[in-house]
């Protein structure tokens, strides 16, 4: 049982698996362009949300979203499935390879043994496409590696029930139906208006730019406040979510930087080619904090010295993405 499905590789999973389901079903699709219609770029920094005992900060919106978003933008047909019985989940998934269609799945990193040991930690908000089975393995394309992988079945079921924070559940998606004709101006022009207010208007101090700013408050102060050993815990757990897990707070504006590239064209624009531009200098300046923090992290820093600066660092990213998408926003609204 196996489907002809074509896999790419991509450098963010739901992104991925968004693209590549999409030119299964016959959409020409890059992965910046799935990225951007379904609103993919996102900073958040919410304290009381624990991930490995330590506080979240995101930089992307909640695993499941971009597919749901980028779906629903462009007139498709989607079904999603959640399980409380591992049994049926996977007959389920059997069922619909089946029929021929390649499915989704949200799994927990840990227990897919693809991946390498120093890389499987407690994230259960992996996305991947199975598009077979064979003997008692589920072929998988898995958009963050260059190849097709296999996995046994003992081992995905308790990927896909793993405990803990966005605990998946079973979760499947799959495309039921395209639409005729796609008005893919439209949904371009919808990803951006909802990445800008999300980055700008959410009346909440955890979001968008407010989020950068509370966290750089906080990093400020965790030397004194915490200690080292817990301060240095923090701050890598922030490199890891920023680095490992979400491919960085860079990673996703150089994505979004494609995005606005593919935009200008399609909507006949010339202002965003200058905001390409602009974002991907925003993202220079969060890998320059990763590799500050990095430094910091491997005692080649002094922690007085180099909390101070990357508080900063935080700050300025946070005034050139406010600046980035008040432009971004009012070019898009003159169309």
């Amino acid at each position: 049982m196996k489907i002809d499905f074509t896999h790419r590789q991509f450098a963010h999973c739901e992104s991925g698996v968004t693209a590549n389901l999409l030119n299964h079903h016959g959409l020409p699709c890059s992965e910046a362009l799935a990225f951007g219609i379904g609103g993919g770029l996102f900073f958040a920094y919410v304290p009381f949300i624990k991930i490995n005992y330590l506080p979240l900060t995101t930089c992307r919106i909640a695993p499941g979203h971009i597919f749901k978003k980028a779906t629903r933008r462009l007139g498709i047909e989607v079904k999603k499935q959640q399980f409380s019985n591992p049994a049926t989940a996977e007959a389920e998934l059997d069922r619909l390879l089946a029929t021929g269609r390649p499915v989704g799945a949200q799994t927990g990193v840990f227990w897919l043994p693809f991946f390498p040991p120093a890389y499987r930690f407690h994230f259960n908000g992996h996305n991947l496409v199975v598009f077979g089975k064979e003997a008692d393995d589920y072929l998988i394309s898995d958009p963050i590696f260059e190849e097709t992988v296999r996995c046994p079945a003992v081992d995905l079921r308790k990927a896909r029930f793993a405990k803990g924070a966005l605990a998946p559940k079973g979760k499947l998606y799959y495309i039921e139906k395209m639409p005729e004709r796609f008005d893919l101006p439209q949904a371009i022009k919808a990803g951006i208006r909802d990445v800008c207010r999300t980055m700008l208007h959410v009346p909440l101090p955890l979001i968008g730019v407010r989020g950068i700013r509370l966290l750089a408050r906080q990093l400020a102060n965790w030397p004194g406040k915490l200690g080292e050993q817990q301060t240095l815990l923090r701050l890598g757990h922030i490199i890891r979510m920023q680095e490992e897990i979400g491919t960085g707070g860079g990673g996703f504006r150089f994505i979004y930087a494609a995005f606005l590239q593919e935009a200008a064209e399609l909507l006949e624009n010339d202002q965003l080619i200058g905001l390409s531009q602009r974002c991907t200098e925003v993202g220079d300046l969060w890998r320059e904090f990763a590799l500050i923090a990095a430094r910091v992290c491997k005692g080649r820093v002094a922690i007085s010295d180099s909390f101070d600066e990357l508080a900063q660092l935080l700050r300025q990213c946070a005034a050139e993405e406010e600046i980035l998408f008040k432009q971004l926003q009012a070019a898009i609204g003159k169309q």
